[in-house]
């Protein structure tokens, strides 16, 4: 089982640099573990490129399909109640965009005290880079 953010979901979705790396994380280990609410993130990243013109009307319902599929295979954290306050800690330790803050919160809600237990999938050097001090083993761009 492997914590996912949304950073490394869009690449499954939509053709880009990152893509063939998480689809290779996928095939190793298929049990994805997501935020509620990255859905609501993937969703917004396809009707983006739909407004700028970036695919068509097909493509995006294609991807919309797509995305529909992805969901029903993954496992949400839904734990609001608990995600909310842990994730206002980590934006007084880390420089994270709140969304970030967020998806590192409910990882740490899956990882049950122990984030070395649990893999944390990010196309986000900086997300990663926070995920890493708090004691996740991260899968992300390769170091150069």
């Amino acid at each position: 089982m492997r914590y996912w953010d949304t950073s490394a979901l869009v690449p499954l979705l939509v053709q880009e640099a990152g893509s063939e790396l998480a689809q290779a994380w996928l095939r190793e280990d298929a049990q994805v573990v997501t935020w509620a609410l990255s859905r609501v993130e993937l969703a917004g990243a396809i009707e983006r490129r739909a407004r700028q013109q970036l695919i068509s009307a097909a493509e995006r319902r294609l991807l919309l399909a797509r995305l529909d599929a992805l969901c029903r295979g993954w496992d949400e954290v839904t734990a609001v109640l608990h995600v909310v306050p842990r994730a206002a800690q980590l934006l007084a330790r880390h420089a994270l965009r709140a969304a970030d803050a967020v998806q590192l919160a409910a990882a740490l809600i899956v990882s049950e005290g122990d984030p070395s237990s649990l893999e944390f999938v990010c196309l986000d050097r900086q997300l990663a880079d926070a995920a890493e001090r708090e004691g996740f083993v991260t899968l992300t761009w390769p170091s150069e």
